[in-house]
């Protein structure tokens, strides 16, 4: 295995949950990876009064562009990692200070907000290392008010073209990865309707859009 390798290697692994110094730089690294959440949040139409949450927030700057977008609302974010929280808490100093923002040290499979809360969720590169992906998703929509809206955005899902550097990323990180078709169904599922999913094959990026029924 070569430098470039190793470094990603432990990259892919502290994604899992980032800890201590490599863990708060893997995060702060995180935000270097944006452009799939401004072209995953592209496919939806944010109004500016919702109250948002983003699960796993890693370096923060998911949650600073919501927070942008929902210029009249609430953006929170939870993280099981504390060193996430600390990263992210930094970049939003200033929405947080303005009660626009929250950061949350939390895990998804017990989300501390009440029922029909939020107007969506959004997940971006998180939901892989989530504890019962399906159960979780029940969690997530037992937090959305009717008619709202769970998003996953990822940079991988199962394509041939991809495939070897994929299985490579996801030994690494100890993760699974889907197919589109998996991915609606797993939506399906858990209680999902109108499920859309945009791909961008040529990056293998994978936007899955689900709601909850009203």
């Amino acid at each position: 295995m070569g430098l470039t390798e190793k470094i990603m290697k432990k990259f892919i692994e502290q994604c899992r949950k980032p800890t201590g110094m490599s863990g708060r730089l893997t995060a702060k690294g995180m935000n270097y990876g944006y452009k799939v959440t401004e072209w995953g949040l592209g496919h939806l139409s944010i109004n500016q009064d919702y109250i948002i949450l983003d699960v796993g927030c890693g370096g923060g700057k998911t949650v600073n562009r919501l927070a942008k977008i929902a210029t009249e609302g609430t953006v929170y974010c939870i993280d099981y990692s504390e060193d996430c929280v600390k990263v992210a808490s930094k970049v939003n100093k200033n929405f947080i200070e303005a009660n626009k923002v929250e950061i949350l040290h939390a895990s998804v499979k017990s989300l501390p907000f009440p029922n029909n809360y939020f107007n969506l969720v959004t997940a971006v590169e998180s939901y892989y290392f989530w504890p019962d992906l399906i159960n979780n998703l029940k969690e997530i929509r037992q937090a959305l008010k009717p008619g709202g809206l769970v998003m996953l955005i990822n940079k991988v899902y199962k394509h041939e073209k991809f495939e070897k550097r994929n299985a490579k990323l996801a030994k690494w990180g100890n993760f699974s990865y889907h197919s589109p078709e998996e991915f609606r169904k797993f939506l399906k599922d858990a209680g999902y309707s109108l499920i859309k999913i945009h791909i961008l094959e040529d990056k293998n990026w994978i936007t899955a859009i689900g709601r909850k029924n009203d």
